[in-house]
């Protein structure tokens, strides 16, 4: 497999970006080409870019509440371009949503103080296993 290329994306209004950063400077570090696309990001310039740049898995972070609504319709999004990409989740995300999320299709999810080597090794997983 050539470089993973990740797209790590901020949809909606929430500005808070240090957690995105340090996770895309992680995977960077970790030998992956990172796309970051700054913060306030719409579900369709996520997807678009992830297209764009032929990216292998996106990374949502969302700290704003709103991760139902976004990743549903990120997801709807990927499917109606039949963009077969994986997608992670990172941020504040209640214990009860995880399952919902997961069974929308999100692959994995990531809370505050999750080890960066987790991340890394999950995302290079979830890629990796997706080419095969």
């Amino acid at each position: 497999m050539e470089k993973i290329r990740v797209l790590v994306g901020k949809p909606g209004l929430d500005g808070h970006d240090r957690g995105a950063k340090v996770v895309a400077r992680a995977l960077r570090d970790a030998g992956m080409e990172v796309i970051y696309t700054g913060i306030r990001q719409t579900p369709e310039d996520i997807v678009n870019t992830a297209l764009e740049e032929d990216v292998n898995i996106i990374g949502l972070s969302i700290l704003s509440g709103a991760h139902m609504k976004l990743c549903e319709k990120i997801l709807i999004l990927l499917k109606d371009k039949e963009a077969d990409i994986p997608v992670f989740l990172g941020g504040i995300i209640p214990e009860e949503d995880i399952p919902k999320l997961k069974k929308m299709g999100i692959k994995e999810v990531f809370g505050p103080g999750t080890p960066l080597e987790k991340i890394i090794s999950k995302v290079k997983e979830i890629a990796i296993s997706k080419e095969a």
